[in-house]
């Protein structure tokens, strides 16, 4: 059975957001590990032109623009789409969808799917999208949740006892990864995966969570990290190249 995104409930949850907060929840050393990752997965050079896809407030859009690539943010929510647009004019946006990309077909060297596919119940229309704005080897990377660590599994999926809804939509899981790399591979892509760890939060919804960061942070950033518990990391790195 086939499950549609709730846009409405996206749109609302980050329109919210953005009258308070940007939605930024990584610290900057966390950002800084994450575009190192798209930098390294992807292969682009400086110069390439790319989409951000899933850009909220535009930190990943600006962090791409200062690495040199030719950077556009896109976005569902209107709200926080101003706010990207005020905190880095430098960089371009636009507000559209990820399920019918306002891109010309094989006009896009690479793509980020910032925190994007987990908010998709079926990520096939999006992968079929991304294979479509690609040029022939292009690349993606997106990163996600990963619904095998045993802290992101407690707190955000929604078979566990301990799920917490306040501060996501209702469309939200964290990822198996097999499941990802299959709906990119169904689509066209060579794919591959990787899991991270040490991104620290510097921010999360729940105030009872938030006095709980730093422990989470401290954690991840020891327990995560040995080769032997990769699968385990927080985060899975989906990545691949359009042939």
């Amino acid at each position: 059975m086939t499950f549609s995104q709730d846009k409405s409930k996206e749109v609302e949850f980050f329109d919210a957001h953005a009258a308070k907060d940007e939605y930024n929840v990584f610290t900057g050393a966390a950002t800084c590990k994450l575009i190192d990752a798209f930098v390294r997965l992807s292969g682009l050079a400086p110069g390439a032109k790319v989409a951000d896809l899933g850009c909220g407030s535009g930190v990943f859009s600006s962090a791409l623009h200062d690495r040199g690539y030719e950077c556009v943010g896109l976005d569902l929510s209107s709200k926080l789409l101003e706010l990207a647009c005020l905190k880095y004019p430098h960089t371009e946006f636009v507000e559209g969808d990820v399920e019918a990309l306002p891109f010309a077909s094989a006009s896009l060297d690479g793509v980020l799917l910032s925190g994007l596919v987990h908010h998709l119940p079926d990520p096939a229309c999006c992968a079929g999208e991304v294979f479509r704005v690609l040029r022939p080897g292009g690349r993606f990377v997106a990163f996600d949740p990963n619904r095998r660590n045993p802290l992101m599994w407690l707190y955000r999926d929604r078979d566990s006892p301990f799920y917490s809804p306040i501060g996501v939509t209702p469309n939200e899981r964290p990822v198996l990864a097999e499941q990802i790399a299959g709906s990119f591979t169904a689509a066209g892509f060579l794919t591959g995966t990787e899991y991270l760890a040490g991104l620290s939060y510097r921010y999360v919804a729940s105030s009872l969570a938030r006095l709980a960061l730093p422990v989470y942070n401290l954690m991840d950033s020891i327990i995560f990290r040995p080769s032997v518990v990769k699968r385990f990391r927080p985060f899975v790195l989906t990545f691949g190249s359009k042939p």
